[in-house]
């Protein structure tokens, strides 16, 4: 098996740690430990006094299952979440299960790269249907009709979507499902941008809430802003596909990390406070944005995101946007991400907006304009 070089990765491990500005990023901002612990409740703070360092159970905790379902799923019972080590195990764990030789799975793109290769690496035929500006990034329900084949077993989604930060609204959303259901299809949907943004027609229900065929991928790292405690999970009404991908875990973390899971139960159970500050941040970043795009509209444009924390710029210079970026972050120590990054073939670049110090970056970004 060859896996390609993971592009988006290999690009972060270069600067993320070493360049003082971050406008790219891709999670909103961060708490503390300190922060955390202080919201616990008693029975939060039992759980973490009387911690060991043991493995854990392969499924997750099953207090922390039961507070994903309650918080962000609540048709369901924790015995439908199945927690990974991030979002990428789920992606990984998943899609090798779902995923044969001589399947067919269709993906909307621009994606995170392992939502497309995994397929491809165990042997499926892989449809990519880029998203269209001209469209302003919405999902197009009849270009995936058209590309359904009778070996079609997948579609592979990402909303609120990564890079755009265009979300799937209601009406849309309906549709997708009548289509797969029409066509007994699996529905890989990668929500971990759930609940930040304020979509004009409001939020569509996570998929697997609708459609017994689909699974709703999560993780603490991108809406919660805590990536460091690796805790994602899928949630999904088939339970016999949920064993399977747990089966598959145990070639990859077996169990996750002890403490991580309580401190991302004692975030679930604040869930509305913790979001409604990282929306507040996203809220405030966003206004800094629109007057940016608009004092600098002769050299950028987007399509609004209305869910995320990120957006996708088009650089309208005729210099290629990998050299914009790349004078940036050694002239100021700005990183934004060049579409290259997604296999785009366009001169867009990612911006970030979910942290508390993006209105300094974007000032940074300014004095390199001027």
């Amino acid at each position: 098996m060859s896996i390609p070089e993971f592009k988006l990765e290999e690009y972060l491990s270069r600067y993320e740690f070493s360049t003082s500005y971050l406008l790219c990023c891709s999670d909103a901002e961060s708490f503390s430990l300190q922060e955390i612990l202080a919201l616990a409740h008693s029975e939060e703070k039992t759980l973490w006094d009387r911690l060991t360092l043991n493995y854990t159970t392969v499924p997750g905790l099953d207090s922390l299952r039961q507070a994903i379902s309650q918080a962000l799923y609540p048709s369901l019972d924790m015995d439908n979440i199945l927690c990974f080590s991030g979002a990428e195990e789920g992606i990984f764990c998943a899609l090798h299960v779902l995923c044969e030789p001589g399947d067919h799975v269709i993906v909307l793109t621009p994606c995170y790269q392992s939502l497309k290769e995994i397929p491809i690496l165990k042997g499926a035929s892989v449809t990519t249907l880029p998203l269209q500006e001209a469209n302003a990034w919405r999902i197009d329900i009849d270009a995936i009709k058209k590309a359904i084949k009778p070996s079609t077993k997948t579609i592979v989604i990402n909303f609120p979507h990564n890079p755009t930060g265009q979300v799937l609204r209601p009406s849309e959303f309906k549709e997708l499902v009548a289509l797969c259901a029409l066509h007994g299809l699996w529905l890989f949907s990668d929500e971990v941008y759930h609940l930040i943004g304020s979509p004009k027609e409001g939020w569509a229900k996570p998929a697997t809430e609708v459609y017994p065929k689909a699974l709703s991928l999560g993780v603490m790292s991108k809406s919660f802003g805590m990536a460091g405690l690796r805790i994602g999970w899928i949630a999904c009404q088939d339970k016999e596909l949920l064993k399977k991908l747990e089966q598959m875990k145990h070639y990859t973390s077996i169990c996750n990390s002890g403490p991580a899971e309580i401190i991302s139960l004692i975030a679930l159970k604040n869930k509305d406070s913790l979001l409604g500050r990282n929306n507040q941040i996203v809220t405030q970043n966003l206004k800094l944005l629109d007057g940016f795009m608009e004092d600098y509209h002769h050299l950028f444009s987007w399509v609004r995101p209305e869910g995320g924390c990120v957006g996708f710029v088009d650089y309208k210079a005729e210099e290629p946007v990998e050299h914009f970026t790349d004078r940036l972050v050694h002239a100021q120590g700005v990183l934004l991400m060049p579409s290259s990054v997604y296999d785009h073939r366009s001169n867009y670049f990612r911006i970030g907006f979910g942290r508390k110090n993006m209105p300094q970056a974007l000032e940074k970004l300014k004095e390199f304009l001027r």
